[in-house]
C-alpha cells in the first residue's frame, strides 16, 4: 500500500496528518512591507489525491471564502486520505481595499494565469500561487459570485470535453453546469491545462455571505472528495436533476434593458420562467411608463439583477433553455417545496 506523502512549497513542508496555517508572501506594497496569502493545508494521513480549493481571486466575492474557510477548519481531519490545499483569499489586495480587481492598475487576477515572474503585478502573484499551490495538485474547485448588483444560482462552470474535467463538474452535484473552456488567463482553464482538473463554482452576490448557497457548496465540496476517495464514508450527490448547457449557443442569453428606469424583478435567482412571462417591469420615477420584459423561451434564470437601476444596454437576467424533461422535473422539485412549507 502506498504510504501518504509529503506535500512542499518554496520554503516550507507539510508531513502527513499535519494542518500548517501558512502565510505566503505574493508581492510587496508600495512601502516594501510583504502581501501575504493565506494558506491552509491539511495533509491526511492516508494516501490519496490534492485537491486545492480557492476563493476571492475577485477580492469582493466573499461566499467562497466560507467554504474554503469552513472545509480547513471546521471539518474533521482525522481520516482524510489525501491533502487539502485551502486558499480563501487569492487576490489579497483586491480583498483589503473590497474591489474586485487589483487596486494596482486595476488588473483581474482571474485573467493573469498561470503567471510570468518577469511580468505584471498581476501575473507575478498569480506565478507565486499557481506554481506553489495549484500546479501540485490533481483537482481544483474555484468559488466565485456573481459581481455587484447581480446574483447568480449555485452551478459549475467546466469544459466538459474534457473528461477528467467533467468528472469534477458531475460530483459536485449543482443542477446547472455551463460548458466552456473558460477565458483565456483564468485559473481553472490554465489550472485544466497544466493537468490539474478544475472548475468553477458560481454562487450568488458580492460583498455578502449567503448561507444556504455556502450549505449547498460545502455539500457539494463533500461529494467532490468522496467522488476522488479522499472522504471514504460520504456519497457522491445526485442534485436531483441537472442541464448542461454549452457557453455561447442560442440556448443560453443574457436578456438586457431596452428603456433606462427602476426595475421591479419578479423572479428569483434559479427561478423557472415559461415563454413570454414576464420576468420583470421597467418604470420611470413617476411610474407614468412601464415596460415588461418577457422570457423569449422558457427556461432557468442563472443569474438576476440585484441593483433595480438601469441604464439602456444593462444586463437584466441570464436566461438558459431546457428541455421538457428538465421542465417537469423542476416543476415536480417545486411542488415538492410548496408541500413542505
Amino acid at each position: 500500500m502506498d504510504e501518504a506523502e509529503p506535500f512542499t512549497y518554496d520554503g516550507g513542508r507539510v508531513d502527513p496528518g499535519e494542518t500548517q496555517n501558512v502565510r505566503y508572501t505574493v508581492s510587496e506594497t508600495y512601502m516594501g512591507d510583504p502581501v501575504r496569502l493565506p494558506v491552509t493545508i491539511v495533509n491526511g494521513p492516508r494516501p490519496g489525491p490534492t485537491v486545492f480549493l480557492s476563493a476571492a481571486a475577485h477580492g469582493d466575492e466573499l461566499n467562497g471564502i466560507e467554504v474554503v474557510r469552513e472545509v480547513a477548519h471546521e471539518w474533521n481531519h482525522d481520516d482524510l486520505a489525501g491533502t487539502l490545499v485551502c486558499l480563501p483569499v487569492l487576490n489579497v489586495p483586491a480583498f483589503l481595499a473590497q474591489e474586485r480587481y487589483l487596486p494596482i492598475y486595476d488588473r483581474d487576477l482571474n485573467r493573469s494565469f498561470p503567471g510570468n515572474p518577469d511580468s505584471t503585478s498581476a501575473k507575478r502573484m498569480a506565478h507565486e500561487v499557481f506554481r506553489n499551490f495549484l500546479a501540485p495538485c490533481d483537482l481544483g474547485l474555484d468559488f466565485h459570485t456573481s459581481t455587484r448588483g447581480r446574483t447568480n444560482m449555485l452551478h459549475v462552470r467546466a469544459d466538459m470535453t474534457d473528461s477528467a474535467v467533467a468528472r469534477v463538474a458531475n460530483a459536485f452535484a449543482s443542477n446547472l453546469i455551463i460548458s466552456s473552456e473558460g477565458p483565456s488567463g483564468s485559473l481553472r482553464r490554465e489550472a485544466s491545462a497544466a493537468g490539474v482538473p478544475s472548475v468553477t463554482i458560481e454562487m450568488g452576490e458580492a460583498h455578502r455571505f449567503q448561507r444556504s448557497l455556502i450549505d449547498n457548496a460545502l455539500d457539494s465540496v463533500r461529494s467532490v472528495l468522496a467522488e476522488f476517495g479522499l472522504l471514504e464514508s460520504e456519497v457522491v450527490r445526485w442534485p436531483g436533476w441537472r442541464t448542461v448547457v454549452e457557453n455561447g449557443s442560442d440556448d443560453k442569453i443574457w436578456i438586457r434593458a431596452d428603456a433606462g428606469g427602476l426595475v421591479d424583478m419578479h423572479h428569483e435567482r434559479g427561478g423557472l420562467v415559461h415563454a413570454d412571462e414576464t420576468i420583470c417591469t421597467i418604470t420611470n420615477p413617476f411610474k407614468t411608463d412601464a415596460i415588461e420584459v418577457s422570457a423569449p423561451f422558457t427556461g432557468l434564470l442563472v443569474g438576476v439583477l440585484e441593483n433595480p437601476l438601469v441604464y439602456p444596454g444593462n444586463p437584466l437576467c441570464h436566461l438558459v433553455s431546457l428541455d421538457q424533461r428538465t421542465r417537469r422535473a423542476i416543476e415536480q422539485s417545486e411542488r415538492v417545496e410548496r408541500t413542505a412549507r
